[in-house]
């Protein structure tokens, strides 16, 4: 784990969430472990599902993927988990690094409760579990609109830059994942690579591969890459004066052509277009 949550504020926080929405919202480490929720227990229907192994060995599988989705796609994550629920996920940045994730779910989000039962009954059969209790356990789940959930996710991002900004969670410094960023957002502009950070670390590439899945949700070039091609956009937007080539070498880009190829790719438009439409 490489950071520390405040949990007598954080828990104040989601206590204000959930008074806004009555939804359910969890915290999860970089671990993917749990620390803290609010309520503190789960809903009846869930309480059932997890009484079957194998379904709760789903739950956290579920849970576990969707941390990583949300990581790769650096946004929040809305999806259907295994027992038909809808859920979301919401990636927890400092600086570049996920030092964790927030997370509402349990949400019933059909037109009726009939039409839900129907593809979570199927769903739920092969756990062998008490499936009158089931739906009774569902039917006292309130119905949950798409819209609803959209605006949920939106205070619920809100609240992962909050908890940042108030301070209620802070960083190991000592920690391997918190020097590797702070090196390579002090040199991505320079001649940096993959094996420039293992030779500077003595770690090997398996060890810095996982590392940045972990944190950044992609592999360390294209994190750089990424960095390089938002400081690009900066000094287009910013710096008028300076041409196109001196910005590629100003941002780590030795090869002009290479530059335009990757901002092209990453933005949807050549630099001078880009820089035009500013």
């Amino acid at each position: 784990m490489i950071s520390t949550f405040n949990l007598r504020k954080l828990n104040d926080l989601l206590k204000d969430f959930y008074t806004l929405t009555q939804i359910r919202i969890t915290v999860f480490n970089d671990t993917f472990r749990e620390l803290t929720a609010y309520p503190e227990h789960i809903a009846p229907f869930c309480q059932i599902i997890r009484t079957s192994p194998e379904a709760l060995n789903a739950c956290l599988c579920c849970d576990k993927n969707a941390c990583e989705q949300a990581s790769r796609q650096h946004a929040p994550y809305t999806y259907c988990c295994h027992a038909g629920l809808t859920e979301c996920i919401v990636p927890i940045y400092l600086g570049n690094i996920v030092i964790g994730y927030l997370f509402f779910g349990h949400v019933f989000s059909y037109p009726t409760h009939e039409e839900g039962w129907k593809s979570i009954r199927e769903r739920c059969l092969p756990y062998g579990l008490d499936m009158d209790a089931l739906r009774d356990a569902l039917y006292q789940q309130p119905v949950i609109s798409e819209e609803y959930i959209s605006s949920a996710s939106h205070i619920m991002r809100s609240v992962a830059a909050y908890l940042c900004m108030e301070r209620m969670v802070s960083l190991h410094q000592k920690e391997l994942p918190v020097q590797i960023d702070d090196y390579i957002t002090s040199h991505y502009t320079e001649n940096i690579s993959v094996r420039t950070i293992c030779d500077h670390f003595q770690i090997g590439r398996t060890l810095l591969y996982e590392i940045s899945e972990q944190n950044y949700g992609i592999g360390i070039a294209e994190h750089i890459r990424n960095l390089r091609i938002e400081k690009a956009k900066i000094l287009l937007a910013e710096h008028p004066e300076l041409r196109i080539s001196e910005i590629a070498v100003a941002c780590g880009f030795d090869d002009y052509n290479y530059f335009i190829t990757v901002f092209k790719r990453l933005v949807g438009k050549p630099p001078r277009q880009f820089r035009q439409n500013k």
